[in-house]
């Protein structure tokens, strides 16, 4: 078997045995103790807790040059400190992401016939998907993705979308080209936050690998024995999330709690992933983060992913390497990089970890 063409395993769409109505949750799907919402360490908090919420009204295209030095700190701050934040007065029309909630809800909704017409494989993990990492008999996570590419145009296929609901395609496409303006917006806000100009992080992205995972977590009957998403930091440069405002999920790892992030209505999260904290050489830092799922309530969430060319090196840029701060990292580029998560799976930090200097 080819194992970056090939499942390990029958794929189980996870929204089928959530539809069932079978009241336990297959062992596949039960997480040692030690990984739980409830268990192990870190453990859940009770703290009133918030990552940081922050207005981007004065971040426009031309980030650096008028007055909007309050907010570049302000982001610069959120990303040293947790390696998230949530973003509102960002640019993007409310209207425009309610569309694509609802378009993409429409599609998992279709009959499952429709839906695998689109099925995935482990080799670009483009379309319907419902397991991440191809380890034979690995403890699954409780959801279904959507995964499909915007840049480079050499990559993106209309075709490789799904057709239904019949305005997906044209919200889909909308959507795409405000967020990538909106990423662009951050990774200058994030360069001149390191002393850098506003273009460097931009030129040590080359070009623009711009992507997206449409996650899908079906009520499940145990919630307390599973997770949508396993614990994992984002491999690449910067992910915003578009989440449901009327369901929590999303926890993110501080210190030894995990934070329940309660979503501000109109908001993005924005994450700072595992290529920006080697690009930065660890001064901005990429966060483990999970998702938990639901008994009462369905779930989903637009994971948009704004990342470096692939086959170029990546390492921390040559500025802010110094005598007193040496590299961190070892380069390496996106292509072997993700090829870990496409072979392991979520698996917290240990990725970026392996990476540091002997």
């Amino acid at each position: 078997m080819d194992y970056l063409r090939d499942w390990p395993e029958p794929i189980v769409r996870v929204q089928s045995l959530s539809d069932s109505g079978a009241q336990t949750i297959p062992g596949r799907y039960i997480k040692p103790p030690s990984e739980r919402p409830s268990g192990g360490t870190p453990a859940a908090t009770g703290e009133d807790v918030s990552i940081p919420v922050i207005d981007l009204a004065m971040l426009d295209d031309d980030v650096g040059a008028r007055d909007d030095g309050a907010t570049v700190k302000a982001i610069a701050d959120a990303c040293r400190v947790w390696g998230f934040f949530q973003a509102v007065n960002h640019g993007v029309s409310p209207a425009l992401m309610r569309r694509a909630r609802e378009v993409w809800r429409g599609f998992f909704h279709l009959s499952m016939e429709e839906k695998q017409r689109y099925a995935n494989s482990p080799k670009t993990y483009e379309g319907y998907g419902s397991r991440l990492g191809i380890e034979r008999g690995a403890i699954l996570d409780w959801g279904d993705y959507y995964f499909l590419h915007f840049l480079p145009l050499c990559l993106m296929s209309h075709h490789k979308w799904p057709a239904m609901p019949p305005t997906l395609r044209d919200t889909n496409d909308e959507y795409g080209v405000e967020l990538t303006k909106l990423c662009r917006r951050l990774l200058k806000a994030l360069s001149i936050g390191l002393g850098l100009q506003p273009n460097r992080l931009l030129q040590a992205f080359d070009e623009e690998g711009v992507c997206m995972r449409v996650n899908f977590y079906p009520k499940c009957p145990q919630p307390d024995l599973t997770l949508g998403l396993s614990a994992h930091s984002d491999p690449g440069g910067i992910t915003v999330l578009l989440v449901d405002d009327h369901v929590t999920g999303l926890q993110v790892r501080r210190n030894d709690s995990w934070i329940t992030v309660k979503p501000v209505p109109d908001a993005f999260i924005i994450n700072v992933g595992d290529q920006i904290q080697v690009l930065s050489n660890a001064t901005y830092r990429s966060v483990e983060h999970r998702v938990m799922v639901n008994a009462a309530a369905e779930r989903l969430s637009m994971a948009f992913f704004y990342n470096p060319k692939s086959d170029i090196p990546i390492g921390p840029v040559a500025e802010l390497v110094t005598a007193e701060r040496p590299a961190l990292y070892q380069p390496m580029t996106f292509d072997e990089y993700r090829l870990f998560i496409r072979k392991k799976g979520p698996r917290g930090k240990s990725q970026v970890e392996s990476r540091r200097m002997a």
